[in-house]
């Protein structure tokens, strides 16, 4: 129903060795041997290098082993041990083709050695062949990924030497050690206690509490002297994340993420710069950090400093931002991008200073008017208006209304509303988005179809000829099928409309209803086609006959007191789903 509107800020759209190149070809990381993942490197290192030799001579074969607790992805090198930054020396050979592959790393073939897939291994063994003139020492590296968010970049090997070359002494690697967590365990849950009179709160529904609602977003800020206490809390199963911006748009803002990992849940802040995948940037800068995962529901909370000088990308807490909460899907450490439009806040709010509690929408203000707008236009205008062309051009045959007849003028008016409500909505997304959504699917191209079919038809109507004319009937089949062709239109891109990002409604409950909508108009138009056919066949005809001998115009009048019945409530249904979607669109 609209285009695609204010995209928060988690897009997955990098590159990476294990998701975005899971058969390992990842020569873009040839010189820094660093994954396009935008996380940082782990410390404590798990994996070892080893070879069956330390001293070789041109054209020797040696034996490296990679090995270490289970990973996914790698990436192997060997250079001069004298200049680590430099380019790859030597070659490779496969021992299992099925579990590694070749690579070639500047103009040396077959200078660096991957994986083939992303299925886990505990080893992986390959030979590497000596070049004629290479350096006299060697010392292989080694990038491990474990998972997405989690990998080691250049894990240094054993050095070996040619024969006959100087004695240097092996440097000291870090020997492996285990990863102590993060994050503690949460004792217990939040509370909406203490919202507007000592915190400041965002929740989603307003007023809703964690501690009691399973459908809670809440996202909390408590000042404690020169920090800030955060808490979130929310339905969800991979990630929940909030973000302080200094507008409604993507880009430039300081994120948090609350990010599932199998039993255990990683707290990380980060930093979005344009449309791109969230920067994860060092825990340093949070403490406290404690997290629970307890009936579907994701909680974490951390505490940090209300100025960072040191860390430009930490926003101040003492300045006013827009706040952003979003969710979304995990794979393997992957923060995915969000399927649904995240909470924004209405207006700027400084956390640090104020104590208010306040809620958001997940749809902008122009986008919510083009979906209300629509839903006036193709659900209610245009139906009662080809209704009453169709059926009661008969109930008022005399009358007039502003000198035309009443049904012509009822139907001009709702028409004439029809086009007037769909040119204006369809401008909206542009004038908020600025340029044409490509993420809203097929939506916006139906929505181009039922614009220009809805501008055409009045410009049909000025050339419409007499009723006497020759032409009136290639007139009235074109403007019915005009007319029938934008309504058909009209209804699916509403369908498509109602799942759109921007303007969400509940699924499936909007799909139902306007399953509901679309039945009852049916049933209308096949209840007032019968009535029609059955008033014209010649036996009621000679009974209407009968009938007027003895009350003349009493067949008549009843046959129009049904159809005005039948219209009455017709339009009552009709207005009890507009309010219906209306009000879907008011809430979110």
């Amino acid at each position: 129903m609209a285009l695609v509107a204010p995209v928060i800020w988690l897009l997955a759209c990098s590159s990476s060795l294990v998701t975005s190149y899971p058969d390992g070809r990842v020569t873009r990381a040839c010189d820094d041997m660093t994954p396009l993942h935008k996380h940082h490197s782990q410390s404590a290192i798990k994996h070892n290098i080893t070879v069956d030799k330390t001293v070789f001579n041109p054209g020797d074969q040696i034996k490296v082993t990679l090995s270490g607790s289970r990973f996914m992805g790698f990436f192997v090198q060997a250079r001069d041990a004298n200049d680590l930054d430099g380019n790859a020396v030597g070659s490779f050979s496969l021992i299992d083709d099925q579990v590694s592959q070749l690579l070639k790393c500047g103009s040396v073939q077959d200078s660096a050695v991957s994986q083939t897939n992303k299925r886990r291994k505990e080893q992986v063994e390959f030979y590497w062949i000596a070049p004629s003139d290479g350096p006299q020492h060697i010392q292989f590296l080694a990038t491990v990924v474990e998972k997405y968010s989690v990998y080691w970049v250049k894990i240094p090997g054993p050095i070996i030497s040619r024969s006959g070359a100087p004695l240097i002494s092996n440097k000291p690697y870090p020997v492996a050690m285990p990863t102590v967590p993060t994050a503690l365990l949460l004792t217990e849950g939040f509370s909406a206690s203490g919202c507007g009179s000592n915190k400041f709160c965002v929740r989603n529904p307003t007023s809703c509490d964690p501690q009691k609602d399973i459908w809670c977003f809440f996202v909390s800020f408590k000042r404690e002297g020169d920090s800030m206490l955060i808490e979130m809390s929310g339905p969800v199963k991979g990630y929940l994340s909030f973000a302080l911006s200094h507008d409604h748009w993507m880009g430039d803002d300081d994120v948090y993420l609350c990010v599932t990992d199998g039993q255990t849940v990683d707290i990380n802040p980060a930093y979005l710069r344009g449309r791109s995948h969230p920067e994860m940037a060092s825990t340093d800068d949070l403490h406290d950090a404690a997290w629970r995962i307890e009936d579907g529901i994701l909680q974490c909370s951390f505490r940090r400093n209300i100025r960072i000088p040191t860390t430009p990308e930490r926003f101040p807490f003492d300045s006013s931002y827009y706040i952003f909460v979003a969710d979304g899907d995990v794979d393997n450490g992957r923060v995915l991008r969000h399927k649904r439009q995240p909470l924004i806040t209405s207006k700027m709010y400084n956390v640090s200073e104020s104590v208010e509690d306040v809620g958001g929408s997940r749809s902008p203000l122009l986008i919510k008017f083009h979906g209300a707008m629509m839903f006036i236009a193709w659900m209610t205008t245009v139906s009662i208006g080809v209704l009453i062309a169709r059926f009661f051009k008969p109930v008022w045959p005399t009358s007039t209304l502003f000198g035309e007849k009443v049904w012509f003028q009822l139907h001009r008016i709702l028409m004439v509303s029809t086009v007037l409500l769909t040119v204006v909505a369809f401008v909206l997304p542009f004038v908020y988005r600025g340029h044409w959504s490509s993420r809203a699917g097929y939506h916006p191209y139906l929505g181009c179809v039922v614009f220009a079919l809805a501008v055409l038809q009045p410009i049909i109507a000025v050339f419409r000829p007499a009723p006497s004319s020759h032409r009136r009937p290639y007139f009235n089949w074109t403007h019915w099928g005009t007319g029938t062709v934008a309504r058909i239109v009209a209804v699916a891109a509403i369908f498509l409309g109602m799942n759109v990002q921007a303007l969400d409604l509940p699924d499936p409950w909007d799909t139902y209803t306007m399953v509901g909508f679309v039945l009852w108009h049916v049933c209308a138009d096949i209840l007032l086609e019968v009535h029609s056919f059955c008033q014209q066949k010649g036996s009621i005809k000679q009974l209407e006959d009968r009938m007027e001998i003895l009350n003349p115009y009493t067949a008549k009048n009843e046959g129009h007191t049904f159809r005005k019945i039948v219209l009455t409530i017709y339009i009552c249904g009709n207005f009890a789903f507009l309010i219906t979607f209306l009000a879907a669109i008011n809430q979110l």
